[in-house]
């Protein structure tokens, strides 16, 4: 007698059996602080600065997903593969919060690109930000010249803040966590 594969029609929908669910919590454990490897490619992944890094993006979260579910995966499977995603992301951060370790090993650190309307090259180029990036940044602000502009910070979700030049250059305190502002 010939055997087939069943198909996809055949899959459970809601529960399949508890190796499945075994297999989903040992994936989503396993693979959780794998996905640190977002951290090391820095804040630009996160950033909107164009479709190229949105694709990767997507693509690193449908890879991490893949590693966690079965090929079909039952509804079980997805809530428990949610949950414990969550569950690791909150633990994460009440950690965080408590310990400035972890912080600086879960977390960047904003970088400055631009002081006093001069970007700094050093920064745009360890960040693999272009100055046309920069540049769209300031506009999207309402920046027409950089003169007019004492800071454009890279955040750590990766968007760019622009702080607008005025009689008072921005204060210390709004800089004090942004890398190589001092100076």
């Amino acid at each position: 007698m010939v055997r087939c594969r069943p198909c996809a029609m055949n899959a459970p929908l809601f529960f399949a059996d508890w190796s499945d669910i075994a297999r989903v919590a040992a994936g989503a454990l396993l693979a959780y602080p794998r996905s640190s490897f977002l951290r090391l490619s820095g804040k630009r992944t996160l950033a909107k600065l164009n479709a190229f890094d949105l694709v990767i993006t997507v693509v690193l979260g449908s890879t991490l997903a893949s590693v966690i579910l079965p090929s079909r995966p039952s509804l079980a499977d997805g809530i428990l593969a949610l949950a414990l995603l969550v569950v690791l992301q909150y633990c994460v951060a009440w950690l965080q919060v408590r310990s400035s370790g972890l912080r600086d090993v879960v977390k960047n650190r904003p970088t400055l690109l631009l002081k006093d309307g001069e970007a700094t090259d050093d920064a745009l180029r360890r960040e693999r930000i272009t100055r046309d990036e920069l540049l769209a940044a300031l506009r999207n602000a309402g920046c027409g010249d950089s003169a007019g502009v004492a800071a454009a910070v890279l955040e750590t979700d990766g968007s760019i803040s622009v702080l607008p030049a005025r009689g008072d250059a921005p204060r210390k305190s709004t800089l004090a966590d942004v890398d190589n502002a001092r100076g």
